[in-house]
């Protein structure tokens, strides 16, 4: 395994309130819409699985997510309206793992067809070794929070450290995206033929954009990046890469400064040329890990969010940016 990551766990989960920024995505975000219209209603818990459901429903879904554009999603919290549109809707469409919150809050409800994308495909668990290697990095009030609280402090843990960002790799997408197309046929019968095909459509662009990728890195300088938020896993497994990430699975954790002295030199060792950071949280330590090192610092967007900031308006466009960013940073453009 390719993946040199450590995994930190979620210190806190804490309220967060709904940016109020435009958004580029074509799905809806809607939340008033969540439920009781004249379509087959799906409530997407964030940006990846709304993208699936717009694609392979088209004209015949109404599509609601539960994370709005800019809010970043692992700390999600579901608020009372919330949940009572998840009884109002005809499918609700989750990654199990991801947002804790939105997995009790799915599970509690009443919706008829439940899709948890975790079981459309194999989760992995990037970095297993380092899982729990990182006890130093960790202070005594982490883990006394985790005594309060494992559930929401660390919800990958409970999941048996599963990583879950699976859509950043094109082609367990696709297995995700046929299980979803298939869940969608046996909940709205009447549209299934047009749900098959919508299906078989996206399936080939993410294959083609699968092919594009591995051209696009096949001739490179270097396999090494490094992100601030260890979401690229699959990503790096797929196309022969090594990610180095600042935080865990949580892009708000904190690393310790024995770990951003490790970084520096591995960054030295493998001739890594930028630090990336994501549009959805703060580059603060990425710029200061960039500085400290001498590197540059660019964007890799793991499209857990679309909003104005974003290099592209949805999923294929964002992974088209994120190629262009990596071949630079490894010397293949």
């Amino acid at each position: 395994m390719n993946v040199r990551r450590r995994l930190i766990p979620t210190a806190a989960v804490t309220a967060v309130t709904a940016l109020a920024l435009g958004t580029l995505s074509a799905c809806s975000s809607d939340s008033a819409a969540a439920g009781n219209t004249d379509k087959f209603d799906v409530v997407a818990s964030f940006y990846p699985m709304a993208f699936l459901a717009e694609r392979i429903g088209g004209d015949h879904v109404n599509v609601t997510s539960l994370t709005q554009p800019g809010q970043e999603p692992h700390d999600l919290e579901i608020s009372a309206k919330q949940t009572a549109q998840l009884e109002e809707t005809d499918a609700a469409l989750h990654l199990k793992g991801l947002q804790p919150n939105v997995d009790e809050a799915i599970g509690q409800s009443g919706v008829k067809t439940k899709i948890d994308a975790a079981t459309l495909t194999t989760l992995e668990t990037h970095g297993a070794g380092d899982g729990h290697g990182h006890e130093d990095e960790h202070t005594d009030e982490d883990h006394a929070h985790e005594g309060e609280d494992g559930h929401e402090g660390h919800s990958h843990e409970t999941e048996g450290g599963k990583d879950p960002h699976v859509w950043l790799d094109p082609v367990k997408y696709a297995e995700v995206a046929e299980g979803v197309g298939k869940a969608f046929e046996k909940a709205d019968p009447d549209h299934a033929a047009d749900y098959r095909k919508n299906t078989e459509t996206l399936v080939g662009e993410l294959n083609a954009l699968d092919a594009t990728l591995e051209a696009g890195l096949k001739n490179r300088k270097g396999d090494v990046f490094i992100t601030t938020h260890a979401s690229f896993g699959y990503f790096a497994e797929r196309y022969g890469l090594t990610e180095e990430a600042i935080n865990g699975l949580d892009p708000e954790s904190e690393p310790s400064a024995a770990r951003v002295k490790k970084l520096a030199e591995t960054a030295k060792a493998d001739g890594v040329t930028t630090i990336f950071y994501e549009t959805l949280v703060s580059d603060d330590t990425a710029k200061t890990v960039a500085k400290d090192a001498g590197l540059k610092t660019d964007v890799l967007d793991p499209l857990e969010g679309i909003t104005d900031s974003s290099r592209g308006g949805d999923y294929f466009e964002v992974m088209e940016s994120n190629l262009k960013a990596l071949q630079t940073a490894l010397g293949s453009a």
